[in-house]
């Protein structure tokens, strides 16, 4: 009678406990992540996100089919990443999808995803030494209300294995959907101004870039001929801009153009410069001798820079880790037979650096591009990106010529060298390059030294110019058509702009760094006898021998 009366304590006791702990878990949530880097462990910024949405929020994942390890694991990440998100908020509702499961309808399908720049990806299945081909699509859509969104699962990274894309695409995934949330689920607020009116790139080849920009941030032209007749009005509207792209001009400032853009800095706007101190462009070096001079630009900017912190040098960077181009060598038949040769004049670089702008970004292509000198003032600088230790500065003004192709680079030339600064960050008190000067204009509201702000100086217009196809539609920003290479142009430039325009933090969920285990391949072969051995048979036989002692123990107790 006691020992019911002890074990009915004990049942109700347990279920009292039950009850509590589920009415305390209305009140209290907490999720723990035992991995040693935190990889599912969301940021606050990814939380404020989902927190303001309050209607279903649709995430469409198209990792769904037969594919190689290395996207399962990839498949896997993303499903729990996205049920992490969905454990702090229930409107985050997604699915896993195969494009291609219907047979019928592939060619259809497979075309209306390129419609929609959700480009196929071509990977090799091998199992035992046979391999098949598959198409996998590495994207994601994010739909809330009438928007939508495309979210890139897979980073392009020229020269690495499917595994280290993998691993490098794991890092981003947490910006990659809470970016793509961001941009379905908040209303534009910050405006961005193209600069115009100094000879800047046409619209049709910054395409790209500005209608990426515009899913997240208003964007629109200002063009500074107006200036002229009424500098005072032109820098009323112009404060009503948040960032100002300035890209590629080709004439030189006026004085009261210059004040105008001054005091927007000055009164807190974001600049974003992109800059070349030399006059020479690839289009000038297509005629019958294959040359062209190229000579320093003056766009009287030289003092402002100074004034800011930082010096663009008229002299051209030669860099042996140079990206390809393709030149006509001959013909066959009646088509013309092309050859890609390494052009100095057009760096590839890579960062090694963790600033969220720039970390674990894939090769940017620049052209004619020069180096960038960091003066002493209280500025903060962060040099982003810098050309190889195989790079050295070529004064100006030099004859530029497509033979340089055939000549073999004197590596002597280029020791000692550590690199050249060519996009740079500067933070901080931006004082006026009119401060204790005649202004060029009279102003009331004319500041000597602004408040805390930003800037970023690229020295090469090209990196924001989109090539065109055979029908002169523009490119995706970073794609070469005549070598079929996807360099980072587009991730850098629109890392550039949330950065500058970010308020909430989002950018620097691209720090974030994941330490992903990947199967060694070769290695699971070479010993595939033994790692059967291992996960198949080595169970069974404690199965088995448990069963055995089991039995023994069994008959042995009951025998008597």
């Amino acid at each position: 009678m006691e020992n019911k009366k002890s074990n009915l304590k004990v049942l109700l006791t347990t279920i009292a406990l039950l009850v509590v702990l589920n009415f305390a878990g209305n009140f209290f949530f907490k999720r723990f992540d035992l991995t040693s880097d935190k990889r599912y462990t969301l940021s606050q910024t990814s939380l404020n996100i989902i927190k303001e949405v309050k209607e279903p929020l649709y995430v469409d994942v198209f990792l769904e089919g037969n594919f190689p390890g290395e996207f399962k694991k990839l498949q896997t990440e993303t499903q729990q990443l996205l049920e992490e998100f969905k454990a702090y908020n229930s409107n985050i509702i997604f699915q896993f999808v195969n494009p291609l499961e219907d047979e019928t309808d592939r060619e259809a399908i497979m075309q209306s995803f390129y419609d929609r720049g959700l480009t196929p990806l071509n990977v090799t299945l091998e199992d035992k030494g046979k391999q098949t081909q598959e198409v996998v699509f590495p994207w994601a859509v994010v739909t809330y209300g009438d928007k939508s969104t495309k979210v890139p699962l897979l980073k392009n990274m020229m020269g690495a294995s499917t595994a280290e894309k993998v691993v490098s695409s794991v890092q981003h995934l947490e910006y990659a959907f809470a970016n793509g949330f961001n941009t379905v689920s908040k209303k534009k607020e910050k405006k961005v101004a193209v600069i115009k009116g100094k000879g800047e790139l046409h619209d049709i080849l910054i395409a790209d870039f500005v209608k990426s920009v515009r899913e997240n941030y208003y964007i629109g032209t200002f063009t500074l001929d107006s200036v002229a007749k009424n500098p005072t009005e032109s820098l009323k509207f112009l404060k009503k801009y948040d960032l100002a792209v300035i890209a590629k001009p080709s004439e030189a400032f006026t004085d009261e153009e210059k004040e105008v853009l001054d005091q927007f800095i000055i009164n807190g706007g974001k600049t974003l410069w992109l800059v070349d101190q030399v006059n020479m462009e690839m289009d000038s070096l297509y005629n019958q001798d294959g040359t062209n001079l190229a000579f320093p630009r003056d766009l009287n900017l030289s003092d402002m820079f100074f004034k800011y912190g930082v010096r663009i040098k008229p002299d051209l960077i030669k860099d042996l880790q140079a990206a390809p181009i393709s030149l006509a060598t001959g013909q066959q038949g009646s088509t013309t037979q092309y050859t890609q040769y390494p052009w100095m004049y057009s760096p590839v670089i890579y960062s090694d650096s963790k600033h969220p702008i720039v970390s674990n970004l894939d090769a940017l292509k620049f052209e004619f591009t020069n180096p960038i000198e960091l003066l002493k003032n209280d500025i903060k600088k962060t040099v982003l990106l810098s050309s190889s230790k195989y790079s050295k500065p070529v004064g100006t003004p030099v004859e530029v010529s497509l033979n340089m192709v055939a000549d073999k680079p004197d590596m002597n030339e280029f020791k000692g060298s550590l690199g050249f600064p060519v996009a740079v960050l500067l933070e901080g008190k931006f004082h006026s390059m009119y401060e204790n000067r005649v202004l060029p204009f009279k102003e009331s509201s004319f500041k000597p030294i602004g408040k805390d702000n930003k800037m970023i100086v690229i020295s090469d217009g090209d990196i924001i110019k989109n090539q065109l196809d055979k029908n002169y539609q523009p490119l995706e920003l970073g794609f070469d058509k005549w070598t079929n290479n996807m360099y980072a142009n587009k991730e850098f430039m629109l890392n550039c702009v949330n950065y500058l325009l970010d308020d909430n933090g989002l950018i620097n969920i691209r720090s974030k760094e994941v330490d992903l285990p990947i199967l060694d391949k070769e290695k699971v072969y070479d010993e595939y006898t033994f790692s059967q051995i291992i996960t198949v048979g080595v169970p069974i036989l404690i199965l088995l021998v448990f069963g055995l002692v089991f039995t023994f123990i069994r008959k042995r107790k009951y025998s008597k």
